[in-house]
């Protein structure tokens, strides 16, 4: 109830419209910054929620493998796809306090370190550049 509560304050402090705001900008700048580097995004955009994004995994990439080395090396986790999807998605979520800018920058410098290793070739930096500048913009 504790928890609760707290969260109810956090969101009250920052405003709903706010919030919403905050998701869908950086959500957006995400969404930029990995097609920059050629992940296919799942969902339509008419069809996107801004707290979760799934990505298809390049063909031939380690889900797991690279999943292990986000959590190892750079301490960011996103999950596995489910059911159908297992396998075959990434889940990426931005909710709360975890949707802040230098966790999507975070992430994607990180992909484009790790993907490389696993035989997915992007341009280094790209993905951040393009996110950086969709935040920017908005």
């Amino acid at each position: 109830i504790l928890g609760l509560r707290e969260g109810l304050r956090m969101i009250l402090e920052e405003g709903m419209e706010r919030r919403f705001e905050r998701h869908a900008r950086i959500a957006n700048a995400l969404r930029v910054g990995l097609e920059v580097i050629g992940l296919q995004l799942v969902v339509p955009e008419p069809h996107r929620l801004n707290q979760i994004t799934p990505i298809w995994i390049p063909e031939g990439i380690d889900d797991q493998g690279v999943r292990e080395t986000l959590l190892r090396r750079y301490n960011i986790e996103i999950g596995r796809g489910l059911g159908r999807f297992a396998g075959k998605v990434w889940r990426i979520g931005l909710m709360g306090a975890s949707c802040r800018e230098e966790n999507v920058l975070a992430l994607l410098a990180a992909l484009e370190q790790i993907l490389p290793t696993f035989g997915y070739e992007v341009a280094v930096g790209a993905g951040v550049s393009s996110a950086s500048e969709a935040l920017d913009e908005s």
